[in-house]
């Protein structure tokens, strides 16, 4: 630049930085009215495109965290943390886990450790299921009662997201989540099918307790630990000596106890198999893990209380060849048979009393049932509770009044009688002398319910079996009378 007339060195420099500066803000005005220029279709798809992702990940995190928070507030496990770090899913639920295993302590020394997450979700989901159907449930936690509104299909996805890892589920078919689901069901661990499990084995244990068969009330109720006839040996009292007089120094006598050979004892396996259709799934039927499986247990009870009944009815033979009820076992009424009256049961009373063992000895006989069929079951409370004889001329004191017996009334006896005649019997108390017995593999009185994951099948399936025997176990505890048509 060339120096003009009378200027310094320093106003030359001073000159030419303000022409720089000068030409910078014009170059920057430049490039401003360059930016605010139309964007091109590439630049506005790659925004838009940018916009799409944002809002995609606030919904994914907006959904951890309430999924996060929801695990916080069913477990009370502070989860905060974990909220603030990022954690996956599937980190968080195994922190869950691993925290509830460390809160559960022993119930006592030698108990085995309490329940895991899955193992309290399972529980309180079986809860909330009982409690849509109307099973009442003691003690429900109130994470059982907030999930009583639940379908089971929402149970099913939520069991697949919280403990398989699954995704997707909500866009899943009703049949395509049931397939889903019922792959699940040859998972021995797998949480859905464990909640149908248990709902079955709650609602089966209670109404087996439920039902109103009579046969528990007067028969016994033994174990035995295999399938193979069992041929018992008794010591009776009879098979004893007498006790002799001891003389001052005198020895005593060595007694060799006589046994006597009790009727064969044997065990059977009784069983049946249900299944949840895919119908039934699909249209949400909550009410069948209740519904089928009561029935089931109902009968099978009743199975047990028919096999007794018709034991006494028919009056098969025993272990010595004889028919249960027999004038050679002293036990059966003489005649036609009659109704029970004041003075036929009385007869029947001193039957039973007069048994001898199989040595020759008394027995002392207790009556203490009445087993009869609907119909005469008033006629027997009068019998039993009257002070005077009804309908006698001088109002004759009731021998009978207060008698320590219990009446049992049994509609089985009026179905297997028909129109024919109506047997009723006499059932000693237990301790004295025995009669029927219903023997238990192991002592196990309640069926047995198992998945059956049959692989050829499709859909939820169950076992339920039992194993018991009717055995008579002696014929001085029961007496018959043939009894005659009820009208």
């Amino acid at each position: 630049m060339a120096k003009k007339t009378g200027e310094t060195e320093d106003q030359m420099r001073s000159n030419a930085a303000g022409g720089e500066i000068s030409d910078n803000a014009t170059r920057g005005g430049m490039d401003e009215e360059s930016a605010q220029a139309p964007a091109s279709a590439e630049e506005r798809n790659a925004g838009e495109e940018k916009d799409e992702a944002v809002r995609t990940a606030v919904q994914r995190e907006r959904q951890r965290v309430e999924e996060i928070n929801g695990m916080e507030r069913e477990f009370g496990v502070d989860l905060s943390g974990m909220i603030r770090d990022g954690s996956s899913l599937e980190k968080v639920r195994e922190y869950v886990l691993n925290e509830l295993s460390k809160k559960t302590a022993p119930a006592a020394q030698g108990a085995r450790t309490g329940e895991s997450g899955q193992d309290r979700y399972v529980k309180d989901m079986t809860d909330a299921m009982l409690l849509k159907s109307g099973v009442p449930v003691d003690e429900a936690s109130d994470a059982a009662r907030r999930r009583a509104g639940m379908s089971l299909r929402a149970i099913g996805e939520e069991c697949l997201e919280k403990f398989e890892g699954a995704s997707g589920t909500r866009e899943m078919s009703g049949d395509e989540l049931f397939q889903t689901l019922t792959r699940q069901f040859f998972n021995p661990t797998s949480a859905f099918p464990a909640i149908l499990d248990t709902t079955i084995r709650k609602t089966i244990v209670q109404q087996y307790e439920a039902v109103d068969t009579t046969f528990q009330k007067w028969t016994t109720k033994g174990t035995l630990q295999d399938f193979k006839e069992s041929r018992d040996h008794e010591y009776a009292m009879g098979g004893l000596s007498a006790f002799e007089r001891v003389p001052e120094n005198g020895e005593l006598k060595e007694d060799k106890p006589k046994t006597t050979l009790l009727p064969t004892r044997k065990l059977d396996t009784y069983a049946k198999s249900f299944s949840m259709t895919r119908e039934a799934f699909i249209n949400d039927d909550i009410g069948f893990l209740t519904r089928v499986p009561a029935l089931y247990a109902q009968r099978y009870k009743t199975t047990i209380d028919e096999m007794v009944y018709s034991k006494i009815f028919e009056n098969g033979v025993t272990f010595d060849g004889v028919q249960l009820f027999h004038t050679n076992h002293g036990n059966i009424a003489s005649g036609a048979g009659e109704k029970p009256t004041q003075a036929v049961i009385q007869k029947m009373i001193t039957m039973m009393q007069l048994q001898q063992d199989s040595f020759g000895k008394a027995v002392y006989v207790r009556p203490k049932y009445i087993v009869v069929p609907v119909g005469w079951g008033f006629d027997l409370q009068v019998i039993f509770h009257s002070a005077q004889v009804v309908g006698s001329d001088f109002n004759d004191v009731n021998p009978l009044h207060g008698y320590p017996i219990e009446i049992v009334e049994t509609p089985v006896l009026n179905i297997l009688a028909g129109s024919n005649k109506a047997p009723w019997f006499m059932v000693a108390d237990p301790s004295s002398a025995k009669s029927i017995q219903v023997d238990y593999l192991n002592g196990q009185e309640k069926p047995i319910v198992e998945r059956d994951t049959v692989a050829t099948k499709l859909g939820f399936y169950w076992k339920i079996y039992g194993d018991f025997g009717v055995n008579v176990r002696d014929f001085r505890g029961i007496a018959r009378n043939n009894g005659e048509v009820i009208q």
